[in-house]
């Protein structure tokens, strides 16, 4: 008899046991949503260094008012317009030839402040290292003469980087912080545009 009372006794715990692991009854009308699905993470675009120009060609001695610190300044093709990148400063466009003349870009503003808190015409369009692009009075480039930068080459150098594309104009670009601009004498907007991969 003690063989029939020990199967009985295991046969009685498996069955409780069985009946302990069943699904899960709700008896309310109560739901759980499920968690919320993770967003994607941020799409982040680097730029590009497919048609990168050699930084050296482009280095010049800086203006006495600053030392003579190395800069890295372009004239664009048309020679309309030049650069200059201060290293780890920022970056300024305005129109060539050294002269401090208003900027010529539709849409810009007719006044910025001036170092003395007044206004006056704006004659850059820059971007510093962690700042929002904006146009600025700048006095007229110690620069002379840059080089040309060619059509769809980039000139990345300093934490920034520029290039000039015919049918987008210039654009330039804080590397540290993302910010930076593209402008024609027809219009420009504060973004950096690319040059696409395949350009020529």
């Amino acid at each position: 008899m003690p063989v029939i009372t020990r199967l009985c006794a295991v046969a009685a715990l498996l069955l409780s046991v069985a009946a302990c692991t069943g699904p899960t009854v709700v008896t309310t009308d109560d739901t759980v949503a499920p968690p919320p699905a993770a967003a994607p993470p941020p799409e982040t675009t680097r730029p590009s260094n497919a048609h990168l120009a050699n930084a050296f060609a482009y280095a010049l001695p800086g203006p006495e008012s600053a030392g003579g610190a190395t800069v890295y300044a372009f004239t664009t093709p048309s020679g309309r317009w030049q650069c200059q990148i201060t290293p780890r400063t920022q970056v300024s466009c305005g129109k060539a030839g050294g002269t401090a003349t208003a900027i010529g870009i539709t849409g810009a503003p007719d006044d910025v402040t001036d170092p003395d808190g007044g206004t006056t015409t704006p004659t850059a369009i820059l971007v510093d290292r962690t700042a929002d692009p904006q146009f600025a009075a700048l006095p007229a480039s110690e620069v002379a003469d840059p080089p040309v930068l060619p059509f769809n080459r980039i000139l990345a150098v300093a934490g920034f980087r520029c290039n000039v594309q015919e049918a987008s104009g210039v654009s330039c670009l804080s590397e540290l912080s993302g910010k930076g601009f593209t402008f024609s004498a027809d219009g420009f907007t504060t973004a950096y545009t690319d040059v696409p991969a395949d350009a020529p």
